[in-house]
């Protein structure tokens, strides 16, 4: 689990940042195409003190709608989506 030096406010969750450079087809993405896509599948970095069903280290599922705010932090590329962007927690 990492442990990032910053506390999410609210009910703001820190997922890591995944990029695709090719799709499940191999189809290589040129451009910005790749900022758009990520798998929807992350474990949760840091939760806000508002979250009610999310915590830190819970395995979730993102709407693949989402835009998040993305982020580094401690060097590492995150982004950051409310609590209502997850469909679902997968459980261990």
């Amino acid at each position: 689990m990492a442990n990032l030096n910053f506390q999410p406010t609210r009910d703001w969750l820190v997922l890591p940042l995944r990029k695709q450079d090719q799709t499940d087809a191999g189809i290589h993405l040129m451009g910005g195409a790749e900022k758009s896509l990520r798998t929807n599948i992350l474990t949760v970095l840091a939760a806000g003190p508002k979250c009610e069903l999310i915590k830190e280290g819970d395995t979730v599922m993102v709407h693949p709608a989402t835009e998040g705010l993305v982020v580094t932090i401690d060097d590492q590329e995150c982004i950051m989506v409310n609590e209502f962007s997850i469909c679902g927690v997968i459980p261990s």
